[in-house]
């Protein structure tokens, strides 16, 4: 699941941290059981792992477990 579509004007990242985001995007979803692409969930998610990429974290691992840890529970 791309995560470019939610990144703004201002936010620019490296080819490669976005496919990580991406990816770490892709397998947040999954873990919480977002299927649709128009869940506002997927937002808040994208919009957390982006935060933790401006913040310095890495890599698909680490932005998906400190998506999991840092998103309230729904």
């Amino acid at each position: 699941m791309p995560i470019r579509p939610y990144l703004t004007a201002g936010q620019i990242f490296e080819p490669d941290a976005i496919r990580e985001m991406s990816r770490a995007l892709q397998r947040v979803c999954w873990a919480l059981g977002v299927k649709r692409v128009d869940d506002p969930l997927n937002r808040e998610i994208a919009a957390k792992i982006i935060e933790l990429a401006q913040r310095g974290v890495t890599g698909n691992e680490a932005l998906y477990v400190g998506a999991l840890k840092e998103l309230p529970k729904h």
